[in-house]
């Protein structure tokens, strides 16, 4: 019998610390009990009073437009700012781009939800828009974070391409432009839906910045979820957490699925 070596140890005792709780919150969606911390018997009732809650269902559908046209904003912002850093000639103005894309990742959020609060109170008085905030400023706001998130991946995608076959492509006639749509973004889209994956991840949990930059009109999930913790703990966020889980993992075994499908059939021998 072989021994267990140290990495190996160190690996189950990580994977245990990482997804036993949420083994524990998954068996304890099925509780009968209204108390989350006692069991009270099997029952999946939590989840049809969870469908039938009409104010965690708009929160969801909210969070998840949100989410979506914030990580698309965001790929297209950071993809912009991520050629900008990589292609143009160093300067004062690419030093200063650069910095003012990467700050939100090192700032914290909640001096970034504040000084949006700001500048959507100041634009209010000065311009008359937004006249109120809700799913746009939201929408706004998340994006602006998302892109420094989007600029990272794509830029470290961009430093590694090989810049001859964009300059085989311009000699051979093509603009700029279309080298760009069609040489650049097809090597770069590994990078652009992993950029649109984070994003789409971090808009959804986000919780600070939204309660900054939304208003009564658009409550996120994260939101209704914090507030009604604060009331005490029901179990239906037990049996949210679950669902969400389970979507979570449904994506990820797909991803992986059809990936290994990909390297399969590139392995492939081609009969001549």
């Amino acid at each position: 019998m072989n021994k267990l070596s140290f990495s190996s140890v160190m690996l189950w005792f990580g994977l245990l610390f990482l997804y036993a709780p949420m083994l524990v919150l998954v068996i304890y969606s099925f509780n009968d009990s209204k108390l989350v911390t006692v069991w009270g018997g099997f029952s999946p009732k939590w989840y049809g009073e969870l469908f039938e809650d009409q104010q965690i269902l708009d929160a969801v559908w909210t969070s998840l437009r949100i989410a979506f046209y914030s990580s698309t904003m965001a790929v297209v912002i950071g993809t912009m700012a991520a050629f900008v850093m990589t292609r143009f000639k160093r300067s004062w103005a690419k030093l200063t781009l650069s910095n003012m894309i990467t700050a939100p990742l090192v700032m914290p959020e909640v001096i970034t939800g504040l000084s949006l609060l700001l500048l959507f109170v100041h634009m209010a008085d000065l311009f008359g828009w937004p006249k109120e905030r809700g799913m746009l400023t939201v929408w706004i706001a998340h994006s602006t974070f998302c892109a420094a998130y989007v600029a990272v991946v794509v830029s470290s995608r961009l430093r590694e391409l090989d810049r001859s076959i964009e300059e085989a492509a311009m000699d051979l006639g093509a603009t700029p432009l279309k080298t760009f749509f069609l040489i650049t973004v097809p090597m770069i889209s590994p990078a652009l839906m992993a950029g649109w994956l984070l994003s789409f991840s971090l808009s959804l949990d986000d919780l600070v910045i939204a309660s900054f930059a939304s208003g009564p009109g658009a409550t996120t999930l994260p939101m209704v979820v914090f507030s009604s913790v604060r009331m005490g703990v029901s179990p239906k966020i037990n049996a949210l957490a679950t669902l969400i889980i389970l979507s979570v993992s449904l994506i990820a075994f797909l991803s992986w699925y059809m990936a290994r499908r990909a390297e399969k059939r590139d392995r492939m021998p081609i009969n001549e």
